[in-house]
């Protein structure tokens, strides 16, 4: 019997972490995995906003984690793919 007690005391707890999992965990976990995506889909051209809200068109896609990105006629700069916090306007890929 004493058994059964301990496994009715520590319900409870398995309960609030089965919410916190499915309310809290998994959806933060596809925001990341649909982010991972957005970030790996860069395109040149693409207009995009970083996390700091600088607007500019993708120029540039390098390997090392890095974009190039074009803020006004002539002004290009550097910035972490990371921060990529929303894509505005997509292109479209070419024609193969």
């Amino acid at each position: 019997m004493d058994g059964g007690s301990a496994f009715a005391q520590f319900l409870p707890l398995i309960l609030i972490f089965l919410i916190m999992y499915f309310l809290l965990i998994r959806p933060q976990q596809k925001k990341v995995k649909e982010h991972q995506a957005m970030v790996a889909a860069l395109r040149r051209g693409d207009q995009i906003v970083t996390q700091g809200g600088i607007i500019g068109k993708v120029t540039k896609v390098k390997d090392d984690g890095e974009i190039e990105v074009e803020l006004a006629e002539g002004v290009k700069v550097r910035v972490v793919r990371s921060t990529v916090a929303q894509v505005v306007s997509k292109t479209e890929p070419a024609a193969g």
